[in-house]
Order: structure tokens, then C-alpha cells, then sequence
């Protein structure tokens, strides 16, 4: 072994688990906005998976759409974009902890089918590459093992403070 990180344990190859209190300390989203539960599988700079227990109870689910809900596509993108900003943040450092994700573009986002309340939704995420404060991820959210919705995405990662005007 040269020490290099592909030369890692088998628990890193695998990745970890970050629980609430966790994703609340690397990233400043709360409720209702707050869109996922857990990361089950975080390997730093290059993966997470996110996972979201969709609820009868969300509070979108009161006008998207009455008698009929359905999680809004554009969620299930923010939920993709709140699992990278806490890959992003595993992989910075804790110091990093509470930057704001800004998109800066998404593409190719996709929909296959609706996601209900009773869902799980599991967000894959994977780190394309990086430059500076720059990041531009690919997801794939399934439920029970089928792909529901797809999107490559760039993000700038920033200071609270720094995007305020």
C-alpha cells in the first residue's frame, strides 16, 4: 500500500452514515426547507447518498396537489443539491460547516415518476470534478430501486455572508 486514500479501509470504501444533526451542522437549511433525513453512505470527494422519508405530513404536499400528492420535481432537485452541499462540506472540513450551495445550472433533469408520500426517496450523488469553489455533481434519486428523477448540476459554494447584498 502507498497510503494513497483508494488504499483506504473497507468502512471508508463503504462510506458513512450522518444522521440529522449532522447534515443540520454542515449545511443551514431548517424546516420546512430542510429536504433530507440522512446520508447513509458518504465517501468524501466523490459520493453520498441522501435519503428522504416523504411524509403525508410535508407541507408542499397541502396545494401539490390536493387529493392527488405529489413531491414537486424541483424539491426532489433541492433534495439532490442539500446531499451534495453535505458531501461538499464532509469533504472540506468541519470548518467548512454552514456554506450555502448556490445552483448555477442544472441539466438534463428528468422525471420518471411521481414520488407520494410513503416513499423513500434515496438520492445518489456523484462528484464529476470540482475547481475551486465550483462543483458540478450528477444524481439519481430512486425509490425501492427505480430512478424517479435525474439531474446533473453545478453549484458555487459559499460564505453565508458572502451571498448577501
Amino acid at each position: 500500500m502507498d497510503g494513497t486514500k483508494s488504499d483506504s479501509s473497507a468502512s471508508a470504501a463503504t462510506g458513512r452514515t450522518i444522521e440529522i444533526a449532522g447534515i443540520m451542522h454542515a449545511i443551514p437549511h431548517r424546516y420546512p426547507f430542510l429536504l433530507i433525513d440522512r446520508v447513509v453512505e458518504l465517501i468524501e470527494n466523490v459520493s453520498a447518498v441522501g435519503v428522504k422519508n416523504v411524509s403525508v405530513n410535508e407541507n408542499f404536499f397541502a396545494g401539490h396537489f390536493p387529493g392527488h400528492p405529489v413531491m414537486p420535481g424541483v424539491l426532489i432537485i433541492e433534495s439532490m443539491a442539500q446531499t451534495a452541499a453535505v458531501l461538499v462540506v464532509e469533504t472540506l472540513g468541519p470548518e467548512e460547516a454552514g456554506k450555502v450551495v448556490y445552483f448555477m445550472s442544472v441539466e438534463g433533469a428528468k422525471f420518471r415518476r411521481p414520488v407520494v408520500p410513503g416513499d423513500c426517496l434515496r438520492i445518489h450523488v456523484v462528484k464529476e470534478r470540482n475547481r475551486g469553489n465550483v462543483w458540478k455533481f450528477h444524481a439519481i434519486a430512486r425509490v425501492d430501486g427505480v430512478a424517479v428523477a435525474e439531474a446533473t448540476y453545478a453549484a458555487m459554494i459559499m460564505d453565508q455572508k458572502a451571498g448577501e447584498r
